[in-house]
Order: C-alpha cells, then structure tokens, then sequence
C-alpha cells in the first residue's frame, strides 16, 4: 500500500507543478507592455562632452537632443523641454531632480498614475515613469501640495519633482511610450 500511495502523491506532485507552469506562462504571455521593466531603447552611449547649449538663451533646446516628438530631460540644467513632431518646442519648464539621477539616454514612457504618493512620502499626481535603474523608478512628478523642495539626500530617489501646472502639461503630453531623451 505504501508505494502505490508514494505514486499516487508523486503523481498529483507532477501534474500540480506543470498545472503551475502552464499558468506561468500564460499570464507572463498576457502581461501588457506598460508593466514590463522600463528599459532604455538602447545602450546609452557615455561622453564627457554635454548637448551644446545656447549661452544667449539657456532655455533653449539642446543639440542632439534627439529628433521627433519627445520629452527631452537635462540633468545638468535640470530642466524639460516637451517638443512637438516638427521638432519645436511646446513648453520647458525648471524641475527638481531625486538624488539619483538617470544614465543619459533614450527611454519610453512605461507607465503613468493620476495621483499616488511619492518616494518621499508627499502626495502627488501626474506620475509619468520611464525607467527602472538599480531598482530605483525614475519619473516626473508634481506635489499636490505645488511643493518642490530637495529631496532627502540620504535615501535613493528618482522622482522628478515639477510644478502642478506643469506636471499637468507632462501628463497631456507624455503618453505612453512617448520617447524620452535623457541629456547631461
């Protein structure tokens, strides 16, 4: 009796794990795209050199900065510029960065939320996400409060504070897999 009841339970043991992988896979094969992790479109290429800028109007588009429509985010000034398919800028605006930054380069917008609570505790709305780094989120974002202090330098944060009028501007803007072109 004893071995008839070890086959019995191997068995059931069998048929229960390829009853798990099925499922496994077939909810891995139906998961959308905007729940994926967030990767660059390619490997960004590292330079010592940054955009060029326009000295007579800092808070014009960068150079190579890409082309189409697209978010373009500049670490060093950090600031964003919404730019159309003509290649004309809609609106730029000043952000306050996290205290990780991300790797330059070209990202697609995996996901948004209207409102939510950001890695600093604040409540925020508009979240537009773009990038997962050493599990670190990298986004936009606006306080409902309209505050936009320096984050805690002491924890890991990639949010990427705006204004609300224009965390409002980012969210029309930014829609999913919209192309975002991380300069220095």
């Amino acid at each position: 009796m004893a071995r008839s009841s070890s086959g019995f339970v191997a068995g059931l043991t069998v048929a229960a794990i390829a009853a798990v992988g099925f499922l496994a896979y077939q909810a891995s094969a139906n998961v959308p795209d905007t729940l994926g992790k967030p990767q660059a479109e390619k490997s960004p290429t590292v330079t010592a050199s940054k955009s060029p800028r326009d000295t007579k109007n800092p808070t014009a588009l960068p150079g190579a900065s890409g082309t189409g429509e697209r978010v373009v985010y500049s670490i060093d000034d950090d600031r964003v510029w919404l730019v159309g398919a003509n290649n004309k800028v809609r609106r730029t605006f000043k952000v306050t960065p996290g205290t990780v930054d991300p790797v330059p380069g070209t990202y697609k917008v995996t996901s948004r939320t209207a409102a939510g609570t950001g890695s600093d505790g604040k409540a925020v709305e508009h979240i537009v996400r773009f990038a997962l780094i050493d599990s670190v989120v990298f986004g936009f974002s606006a306080a409902v409060d309209g505050s936009t202090s320096a984050p805690d330098a002491a924890k890991k944060l990639g949010g990427i504070r705006e204004l609300p009028a224009d965390g409002r501007a980012m969210w029309e803007f930014a829609t999913s897999n919209k192309k975002i072109v991380v300069i220095q």
